[in-house]
C-alpha cells in the first residue's frame, strides 16, 4: 500500500512538474516565437484558398501561396493605409474645431461669473478672506496646490500623447521587421503544410495525437467562433454607428464609428461608455436636436445588439452567457483590458480540454498508472 501511495505522489509530481514547465515555455518562450505562431494562422487561414489553386486549377503549391500572401498583404495595405488616412484627416479637423467649443464654454463661464448671485458670493468670499488673515495661508496652499495638481496632471497628459506617438513612429521598422517575419513563416509552414503535419505526427504519440486532435477540433470551432462572433459584433455596432451618424450630419462620423466599435468590447459598459456623455454633454451644450437625434441612435444599437449577439455567440461559440462573463470579469481583474479576451480564450482552451477527457486520463494516469 505504501508502494502504490509513493507511486501516486510521483506520478503527480511528475504532472505537476509538466505543467509547471509548459506554463514557464508558455510564458518565456512565447515572445520569442511569436512571430511564427502568426505565421502560422496565417498559413492556417490561406489555407483553404490555396488547395482550391493547387487542386482546381493545378498551380504549384508554392505559386499558389505566394499569390495569396501577396494578395493578403495588399488588401491589409490598402485597408490600414485608407482608414489610417481618414483617421489622420478627421482627427486634424476635430481638433481644429475644439476651440469653437472651447469659446463657447468660457463664454458660458463668463456668463455665469456675471450674474449678481455669483459676484455677490465672490464679494462675500473675498470679505471673509480680507477679514480671516489666519485663513489666509490655508486658502493660498490649498490653491497653490490645487494649480500644481491641474498642472501635473495637464502635463501628464500632454506627455503621453507625446510619448504614445514617438513610440508608433519608432515602432514602425519593428513592425515592418516582423511583419515581413510572419509573410515568410507563413510561406514556408503553407507550402510544406503536408509535410509538416505529417513529421508532427510521426514525433507524438498515438494517443497524444488522438487526444490534440479532439481538443484542435473543438478549440477551432469554439476559440475561433469566438474571435469570429466578437469581429461581427464590433462590425455591426461600428457600421450601425457609423451609418447612423452619417444620417444624422455627425462630422468625423468614420472615426467614432471605429472608437465606439472598439469601445465595445468593455463589458457591461459597451457602446454606453460613450455614448451616455456624449448625449449628456449635447443636452447640456444646448443642441437639443443632435441630442434627441443620438438617443434614438443609442436605443436602435441596444435593440440590435440585444436581438443579434445571443445569436452570434450561440452558433459561433456555443458558450453559455454566465461562465463566460465569469471569465471576462476575472480576466480583466487578472491581466487588465487584455484580459476581456484572455478570460473568454482560457475558458474555451479549458472546455475543449474537458471535452476531450484530458482531466480524466490525467487523473487514471495518476491513480493506475501508465496503460
Amino acid at each position: 500500500m505504501d508502494r502504490l501511495i509513493w507511486r501516486r505522489i510521483w506520478r503527480t509530481a511528475m504532472v505537476l512538474s509538466l505543467l509547471v514547465l509548459f506554463v514557464l515555455a508558455v510564458i518565456y518562450v512565447t515572445p520569442l516565437v511569436y512571430p511564427f505562431l502568426l505565421g502560422w494562422l496565417l498559413a492556417y487561414a490561406i489555407n483553404p484558398i490555396v488547395n482550391l489553386l493547387n487542386r482546381k486549377l493545378k498551380i504549384p503549391r508554392w505559386l499558389g501561396v505566394s499569390v495569396s500572401l501577396v494578395v493578403f498583404a495588399v488588401a491589409m495595405l490598402t485597408i490600414v493605409s485608407a482608414l489610417v488616412t481618414r483617421i489622420v484627416v478627421e482627427i486634424i479637423t476635430l481638433s481644429k474645431s475644439l476651440s469653437s467649443n472651447i469659446d463657447w464654454w468660457k463664454n458660458q463661464f463668463e456668463a455665469i461669473m456675471d450674474k449678481p448671485d455669483v459676484q455677490n458670493l465672490i464679494e462675500k468670499l473675498t470679505s471673509f478672506y480680507q477679514d480671516n488673515p489666519n485663513y489666509q495661508e490655508t486658502i493660498n496652499g490649498r490653491i497653490s496646490d490645487t494649480a500644481n495638481l491641474l498642472a501635473q496632471t495637464s502635463t501628464n497628459i500632454i506627455t503621453s500623447i507625446l510619448n504614445g506617438i514617438v513610440n508608433i513612429i519608432t515602432s514602425l521598422p519593428n513592425v515592418a521587421t516582423i511583419s515581413i517575419v510572419v509573410l515568410l513563416a507563413a510561406f514556408f509552414i503553407s507550402k510544406d503544410w503536408t509535410r509538416l503535419g505529417m513529421r508532427t505526427s510521426a514525433w507524438l504519440p498515438q494517443q497524444i495525437m488522438q487526444s490534440t486532435s479532439v481538443v484542435w477540433r473543438d478549440l477551432k470551432k469554439a476559440l475561433f467562433g469566438y474571435l469570429r462572433a466578437q469581429f461581427i459584433m464590433i462590425s455591426i455596432t461600428a457600421v450601425v454607428v457609423t451609418i447612423g451618424l452619417l444620417l444624422i450630419g455627425v462630422h468625423y462620423a468614420i472615426t467614432i464609428g471605429m472608437l465606439i466599435g472598439l469601445v465595445d468590447l468593455l463589458p457591461y459598459l459597451g457602446v454606453g461608455a460613450v455614448m451616455v456623455p456624449w448625449i449628456i454633454y449635447t443636452f447640456i451644450y444646448g443642441d437639443v436636436t443632435l441630442g434627441i437625434e443620438l438617443s434614438i441612435l443609442y436605443g436602435v444599437i441596444l435593440v440590435a445588439r440585444q436581438t443579434i449577439e445571443p445569436k452570434v455567440l450561440a452558433s459561433s461559440v456555443g458558450l453559455e452567457a454566465l461562465p463566460t462573463l465569469i471569465a471576462m470579469f476575472v480576466g480583466l481583474k487578472l491581466f487588465g483590458v487584455l484580459g476581456l479576451i484572455i478570460g473568454p480564450v482560457s475558458l474555451i482552451i479549458l472546455t475543449a480540454i474537458h471535452k476531450a477527457n484530458v482531466f480524466r486520463d490525467v487523473y487514471w494516469f495518476i491513480v493506475r498508472g501508465p496503460k
